[in-house]
């Protein structure tokens, strides 16, 4: 299977201007020396946490952004001086709801970009009613976008971002912010455009969305690569690992110390929501250390508690670290 991306070496450096009178600067490298080559037809995560340089990477591959060093290869141009004869064959989706003119109609904005496309006209007649039937806006493709939800508008984005046809797709958190449904929805589109052939690059902070539809993940932190796999090897990697979750009120430093000290506990995350802790234990041996646990946080407030194997979100805290 022909590779349709290929990242050799890549490093992309900014320089920073320290101080007030900014007298000083500094090179921060978003971007080390990562490698990576994405097949025809694959979905391709890219995670990692804010600014691991995930976004930096697909400005390359999308022509946004020149690389410092390197190579970044799409479909066989070079991204950085072939830029033109790349762009008629890419498209580019951002999460959120940026890149639409919430002025116009669904209709309006997607013949707008048919014709920044060159999109002729024949085609464009045919394309548009099917790719708003696609995302499910047929009904209301006539209405300003400023009247439509969140899951709507980025819907409208996909559409938006399909207009040309590209064999390659680029997804940055396309379901960022939607709530369960609409990101559900989101996903089945995904799912379908890969069937259909297309080659999609995506990046998403939701673990339980790259186990789902990805083929291949590269986690990503501080500009470098630290793993890539499939979900299911990538998991391995927490083979023979269980997990211990306690939902427990008003937890205190010295109690979470505690926690950390039990011997077989091997990490410790925390999650908080106003007073309310979700602790995550990994351990080998759950069911000996529950009571342990139990009688460590016994002063707190337990909501609940459960044990479950390890997840892919699991083996991305061990990749990346609990600072990430």
């Amino acid at each position: 299977m022909e590779n349709v991306i290929e990242v050799k070496e890549l490093v992309r450096q900014y320089v920073s201007a320290n101080g007030i009178m900014k007298k000083s600067t500094k090179t921060i490298t978003a971007v080390n020396n990562i490698s990576f080559n994405v097949k025809k037809g694959e979905i391709f995560g890219l995670l990692g946490p804010n600014g691991a340089g995930k976004t930096t990477t697909i400005k390359i591959l999308t022509t946004l952004l020149a690389p410092t060093s390197g190579e970044a290869r799409v479909l066989g141009y070079n991204t950085f001086g072939e830029e033109k004869k790349l762009r008629p064959y890419i498209n580019f989706i951002f999460g959120g709801e940026r890149g639409l003119y919430w002025r116009l109609s669904a209709r309006d904005n997607i013949t707008y970009f048919a014709d920044l496309y060159k999109v002729d006209k024949n085609t464009m007649k045919k394309r548009i009613p099917e790719l708003l039937e696609l995302v499910g806006l047929k009904d209301r493709a006539d209405e300003k976008v400023e009247s439509y939800s969140k899951g709507m508008k980025q819907r409208l984005q996909i559409a938006r971002g399909l207009i040309n046809d590209p064999e390659v797709i680029f997804l940055d958190e396309p379901t960022i912010g939607l709530d369960p449904v609409g990101a559900k929805d989101l996903r089945k589109i995904v799912s379908l455009l890969s069937k259909q052939g297309k080659t999609i690059l995506l990046t998403t902070h939701y673990m339980y969305e790259a186990d789902e539809l990805c083929n291949r993940i590269a986690i990503i932190n501080k500009g470098e690569i630290m793993a890539l796999d499939t979900p299911e090897k990538l998991k391995e990697l927490s083979i023979g690992m269980s997990v211990i979750e306690i939902k427990a009120f008003n937890v205190s430093d010295n109690i979470m110390n505690s926690i950390c000290s039990i011997n077989g506990i091997e990490k410790v995350t925390v999650k908080e929501q106003e007073q309310i802790q979700l602790i995550q234990m990994q351990c080998k041996n759950p069911y000996d250390l529950t009571s342990k646990v139990l009688e460590t946080v016994k002063g707190c407030k337990v909501l609940g508690i459960n044990t479950r194997e390890a997840s892919l979100e699991d083996a991305y805290i061990n990749i990346v670290g609990e600072s990430a």
